[in-house]
């Protein structure tokens, strides 16, 4: 009841509208009709899409490295203490709360348009969503190693390197393919805010209503796009 209830107050505050959306139908094809890609601007196009691959890259590279030491203070069976397990979670809350959009938007008056505050916008993402499921991950291991360990009088580091990471290891690696599948999708977004990529590229485009070079923009896109995606899968899958 509360649900339906909820629905239909939602489509009520967002003036969703079947007939109107059909009534559009004429517009929608007349308007696809002119982004029929021009292949002569294919050229222009590598550079900003191999741009967008290394954004994407550096920011699940610096987010893993930094992402790594939050996992295991996030972890309740590895953290050092209640206090620094609460900070930790606290950041990672912070930063997981703030789209990498925002991120972008924020970071690109303060540095320069360009990729640089897309690479540190998908930094900041990737390290708030990677230590969240990695130290869901590090929780939900077979205690009985790290308790034999802490048995021996093991430290902390020995611990986790001969406990922990033997067990989450696939998984997480795994999670950074995942992280980099979603960053190159991500990095197409932010660069519509100026944060360099292809993204940038199509924002230019569409400012100067050049809907054939849009189109082909779009059509790379989608391309690079279902390939990563269609390879990130497939190294997942034997992974776990």
């Amino acid at each position: 009841m509360i649900a339906a209830l909820l629905i239909g107050i939602s489509f009520d505050q967002t003036s969703f509208n079947l007939p109107a959306l059909f009534s559009g139908a004429a517009d929608f094809w007349s308007f696809l009709g002119r982004l029929a890609p021009d292949w002569s601007y294919l050229p222009a196009i590598w550079g900003p899409l191999i741009e967008t691959l290394q954004i994407a890259y550096v920011g699940t590279f610096l987010g893993t490295v930094l992402a790594m030491p939050l996992i295991f203070l996030a972890s309740a069976n590895t953290s050092l203490d209640p206090i620094s397990m609460w900070i930790a979670r606290t950041l990672l809350t912070i930063l997981r709360s703030i789209p990498d959009l925002l991120w972008a938007a924020l970071l690109v008056p303060i540095l320069v348009v360009g990729p640089l505050p897309g690479a540190i916008a998908l930094t900041f993402f990737t390290i708030g969503i990677l230590a969240k499921l990695g130290s869901e991950t590090v929780e939900a291991i077979d205690p009985g190693p790290l308790e034999a360990l802490r048995a021996t009088g093991a430290g902390r580091n020995a611990q986790i390197m001969f406990a922990v990471v033997p067990q989450v290891a696939a998984t997480m690696v795994s999670y950074i393919l995942y992280s980099f599948e979603i960053n190159v999708r991500a990095s197409v977004i932010i660069g519509l805010v100026g944060a360099g990529g292809i993204g940038f590229l199509l924002q230019v485009r569409l400012n100067f209503f050049d809907y054939s070079a849009v189109g082909l923009i779009i059509i790379v896109i989608f391309a690079v796009v279902l390939l990563i995606d269609g390879i990130s899968v497939w190294a997942r899958s034997k992974l776990i």
